[in-house]
């Protein structure tokens, strides 16, 4: 059964958020380790949300509630917050809404910009990761692979991808109603992976021709080369900081990276020289955090002329349409969602007809024995008896399956007990959804 414990901007702070994605060790492992029912995990950590995903051995009862506990024991060993502090701050789901719930965050329907791809990418690195760390499971792995087709069926089919933004882009459209032109700004970015990337093309798209690029762990130069930007070094960082236009930090770095020191430290007029930019502070400047943790210390905001942007306030200003999915992007989760259920529902079948045929085959077998010792001779009436079987099972076989894709595997399970006393162990979904209200 699987099991999904998510804490997202929809349910807690970035406060919170931040200090979750900051684990001081691998999550997953822990969840895996802390009960004999879990079967895998995979951690789902992004900048809008953390996210275990979670196979438990069956659904039994409370198995929700101790994959909830192994969840949030895990959270607490690895990041030091208590599971009293989450209380209130995340959702509990479980079996056929796990599936369509991972869809949607796969193709950014739950993001804080809806519609924005950066998150495909991280929904596919959580796998690998797991895969690495070696807690992920069959059913885990079918969950992931099977989210990843329906982002690419949702990006294909729908407009969402082109009318949802990044978190990159939309930072430079709230920044763009105080920047006249473009052109002009002096630009430092603080980071260079993937949103760096990103960053740069947007810079561009907007017109911005003076970009510089800084990095905490000293990959500037080769990224300066690829991009085709200057590179700054530590000695100078701090006067870039205080003398350009617009500072943009994406970072995965653990600790603020800018702060008012900062400025202070730039603004002196030796430093101002070392680094060949004039002394200039006329103007407000703006500092968009992309960062998660926070990459900038919060007493930017106290600086003289600079405003300080960070992605809580991204997410506030974000236009309304950009928070609602198209109807026809959620109709492609919706269906993805029922497919992966309908496998996994003949999966939870197939006990049952195992247990009608050798029910039948058994009562066959009696009845051969029978016909043997009065003297079949040529084995013809044995071979007509089993054809007839086969005959027989086909119809309540190909209704299992059916039954089982539209919801009514139980409906089947209680006619062959009615019918011929076969007992077969149910799946229990409404124990599940009992487990799932208790744990929440």
């Amino acid at each position: 059964m699987l099991l999904c414990v998510s804490a997202s901007h929809k349910t807690a702070s970035f406060e919170l958020l931040e200090r979750l994605s900051v684990p001081r060790t691998p999550v997953a492992p822990l969840i895996a380790a802390n009960a004999e029912l879990v079967q895998g995990a995979v951690v789902v950590a992004t900048c809008n949300r953390f996210e275990a995903y979670v196979d438990m051995d069956e659904p039994v009862t409370a198995a929700v509630a101790l994959g909830v506990d192994a969840t949030l024991s895990a959270i607490e060993a690895a990041t030091g917050v208590p599971a009293a502090e989450l209380e209130g701050s995340y959702t509990v789901l479980g079996g056929d809404d796990v599936a369509e719930h991972l869809f949607s965050v796969a193709s950014g329907l739950e993001s804080v910009v809806v519609g924005e791809g950066e998150i495909a990418g991280q929904v596919r690195r959580a796998l690998t990761e797991s895969r690495q760390l070696g807690t992920t499971s069959a059913e885990l792995e079918r969950l992931f692979q099977r989210a990843s087709e329906a982002q690419r069926g949702v990006k294909n089919s729908t407009a969402i991808g082109r009318a949802g933004r990044s978190l990159v882009r939309l930072g430079l459209e709230l920044a763009d109603s105080r920047i006249a032109d473009w052109s002009t700004q002096r630009v430092l970015l603080v980071g260079t992976g993937a949103y760096a990337a990103a960053t740069v093309a947007a810079l561009r798209d907007q017109g911005a021709e003076d970009i510089s690029v800084h990095s905490p762990s000293g990959r500037a130069a080769k990224f300066a080369a690829k991009h085709g930007l200057r590179a700054v070094s530590a000695e100078t960082f701090p006067s870039a900081v205080a003398h350009a236009d617009l500072v943009i930090t994406c970072t995965t770095s653990e600790h603020h990276v800018v702060s008012a020191a900062t400025f202070a430290a730039g603004r002196t007029g030796a430093e101002a020289t070392a680094s060949g930019c004039p002394v200039d502070h006329a103007g407000r400047r703006l500092v968009i955090d992309l960062g998660l943790p926070r990459n900038v210390d919060p007493d930017v905001a106290t600086v003289p002329g600079v405003d300080l942007l960070d992605l809580e306030t991204i997410r506030l200003h974000a236009p309304l349409e950009e928070l609602q999915a198209t109807d026809a992007a959620r109709d492609l989760v919706r269906d993805a969602a029922r497919r992966f259920a309908s496998v996994g529902e003949r999966k939870n079948i197939t006990p049952a007809v195992v247990a009608l045929r050798a029910h039948v085959f058994g009562v066959l077998d009696a009845e051969v024995a029978r016909v043997r010792a009065r003297g079949d001779e040529g084995g013809q009436t044995e071979q007509a008896l089993r054809h007839l079987v086969g005959v027989l099972l086909h119809t309540p076989t190909t209704r299992a399956h059916e039954l089982a894709e539209t919801g009514r595997a139980d409906e089947y399970i209680d006619a062959l007990s009615a019918l011929f006393g076969i007992e077969v162990t149910d799946p229990a979904a409404s124990a599940v959804r009992r487990d799932i209200a208790d744990a929440g």
